[in-house]
């Protein structure tokens, strides 16, 4: 069972937009903090963005003013609102789910973005 499905990636200039959109199931995105993770060449997945059912987000402080997470509860999807991309965004982002206890963790099979000129 296919449980996290991310599309939107690609190739955008530096300072363009994108837009990364994550289908969970229904039980998940009720019931699950959803958030995006990014992993670079060498470097560690890092988390980009969460956000839990209640709608509290949060942000990495390298995207804050520039990345929007949110959702829409009738399509059971969050979206990743990328905007002033930097060559430094590039990397693989993943849709995440996770519950604290039992800890429970889906992931999407990720979406390549690249920010080059």
């Amino acid at each position: 069972q296919v449980q996290l499905v991310e599309s939107g990636g690609g190739l955008v200039q530096p300072g363009g937009s994108l837009r990364l959109s994550c289908a969970a199931s229904r039980t998940i995105f009720s019931m699950y903090t959803m958030g995006w993770y990014r992993q670079a060449p060498g470097k560690r997945r890092e988390l980009v963005a969460a956000m839990l059912s209640g709608g509290t987000t949060t942000y990495a402080d390298s995207v804050k003013g520039r990345f929007t997470i949110s959702r829409d509860n009738a399509k059971n999807t969050v979206y990743l609102q990328m905007n002033s991309l930097k060559p430094e965004d590039t990397a693989v982002y993943y849709c995440n789910a996770e519950k604290a206890w039992p800890k429970t963790t889906y992931w999407g099979q990720g979406t390549q973005v690249t920010v080059s000129s």
